[in-house]
């Protein structure tokens, strides 16, 4: 009789992981943090979580305080043409309601395209949120003498602020600028 080759051995799944090599980079959860929050976003209305949080910047600080969105309903099929929720604090909806053409104006602008064409509001309690402060950045490196003595012939103060500090900028920088 002719005899089988034996099998090869099967390595133990600990030895496979230990030769196999990695493929994919760890990845950091802040990567991750858009995706998921993008997805609860388009579940509650909302196309782009950004016009909940840059709200502020969209309508200006006064109506921010005074109002926030809730959701963004579509025609069936479409993405224009759409009805913008907002919850405003009691007593404030009649002067909400005379500047509804320019906040629709503000949040189209903000889109790009016609994405809201008109407002349902309804009353209620807005949280409320104060702006992040940072600390102005720590000037580390001295503004070289060479550009300081420059500077100091510059009769506007603005202006001088303005390019002694981008002097201070690119005393500090280190190499060319990182974009992206």
């Amino acid at each position: 009789m002719t005899e089988r080759p034996a099998p090869p051995k099967m390595k133990s799944r600990k030895g496979q992981a230990e030769e196999r090599p990695r493929v994919g980079a760890p990845r950091r959860i802040a990567d991750l943090m858009p995706a998921i929050g993008a997805a609860a976003f388009r579940k509650f209305g909302f196309v782009q979580s950004s016009i909940v949080t840059r709200w502020a910047e969209i309508v200006g600080p006064h109506y921010a305080e005074i109002s926030e969105p809730e959701s963004i309903r579509f025609p069936a099929g479409k993405k224009a043409g759409g009805t913008l929720q907002l919850t405003v604090m009691s007593g404030h909806a009649p002067m909400i309601q005379h500047v509804l053409p320019d906040i629709i104006d503000r949040v189209n602008r903000f889109f790009g395209y016609a994405a809201v064409a008109r407002v349902a509001m309804k009353q209620g309690m807005i949280r409320a949120t104060e702006p992040e402060r940072r600390p102005p950045p720590r000037n580390l490196k001295p503004i070289p003498v060479e550009l300081g003595d420059s500077l100091r012939d510059i009769g506007d103060p603005e202006l001088r602020a303005v390019l002694e500090s981008l002097a201070q900028g690119l005393a500090n920088s280190s190499g060319l600028p990182k974009i992206g």
